[in-house]
């Protein structure tokens, strides 16, 4: 593994590597502190988008295991713009021994790793987030203790979190069903690749319409914002068309099941994709992924950095 750009990029079993190795790390803090890994260390944070998640996470991450993090906003670099990508990736990879990157464009991400000279990590772009699902399988992994056979349920947009827990998901045995309203699925090359990985590891992709069918028997329920950063002039439209994806009680209910548990990468626009019950209630594992995205960065960052 010479970047993190996807998770489709992995095997089953490099997906597996970095999942245990997060749940070890994330055990050697709880019990007093990680190890340092990567003294000596030093990691760039390329952003086109802010996040609060994906920068106090990487910088945490590598404060953990003894390096340090140098936050880049997005004025400062003007990826693309004041600067091609390739020449950045140059620059920067001289500079230091890993770089994240979260952007728009997944062209970007490819351009930065292609010129970059040390490790790039996709911090989200707008084809996926593998960074978020590693998380979000380390937290199902942690409240279920599999993944195999589970079913996961993810209602709404077809955006690239939808994309990376499908691929995440079926590299791992698990049943995913994604429900989103016509006009917002995933795309062909998407499906194909999934079902693909499905084939191999004995999971199953279910593609539908309704909300009500994708969650039942579903062992966690999924969401995420309607309107991603950058579509917010597409904002109205979604408004009227995503309210019977919501996850409300109604559609936790129709899981059939008492133990599901529901997730959202965050942040959450409460009254819209999710309802405060749900968000709050005893269901909900949101603030457990994000604690999660730090522990699973690290493995991330101790294998390519650190050798691990």
């Amino acid at each position: 593994m010479r970047h993190f750009l996807g998770l489709a990029d992995l095997s089953s079993d490099e997906v597996w590597q970095i999942l245990n190795l997060a749940v070890d790390l994330k055990k050697e803090w709880l019990d007093g502190g990680n190890r340092p890994l990567l003294q000596g260390k030093t990691l760039a944070l390329l952003f086109q988008k802010p996040s609060l998640r994906t920068r106090v996470s990487f910088e945490m991450g590598m404060f953990h295991l003894g390096g340090q993090a140098i936050y880049l906003s997005p004025n400062e670099v003007q990826l693309g713009k004041r600067e091609s990508v390739a020449d950045v990736a140059r620059v920067l990879s001289r500079y230091v021994d890993g770089i994240m990157a979260r952007v728009f464009a997944h062209s970007d991400i490819e351009q930065l790793a292609a010129h970059s000279h040390v490790p790039v990590i996709n911090g989200l772009s707008d084809y996926n987030h593998p960074c978020q699902v590693l998380a979000d399988l380390l937290t199902i992994l942690e409240k279920k203790g599999r993944l195999e056979g589970l079913r996961l349920a993810y209602v709404g947009d077809g955006n690239n979190v939808a994309v990376s827990l499908l691929f995440g998901g079926t590299k791992l045995g698990m049943e995913v069903a994604l429900a989103t309203p016509p006009g917002y699925e995933i795309t062909e090359d998407v499906e194909n690749l999934a079902t693909a990985f499905a084939e191999e590891s004995g999971g199953f992709v279910d593609l539908t319409y309704e909300p009500l069918e994708a969650v039942a028997g579903a062992d966690v329920i999924y969401t995420d914002t309607w309107t991603s950063m950058g579509q917010e002039e597409e904002t109205r439209k979604r408004l009227k068309l995503f309210p019977p994806y919501q996850v409300n009680e109604r559609l936790l209910a129709a899981s059939g099941k008492d133990d599901v548990i529901v997730m959202h990468c965050l942040p959450a626009h409460r009254g819209q994709e999710i309802t405060d019950e749900v968000a709050d209630g005893p269901h909900s594992v949101l603030f457990d992924q994000a604690e999660n995205r730090m522990h699973a960065q690290k493995a991330v960052l101790a294998l390519l950095l650190g050798g691990q």
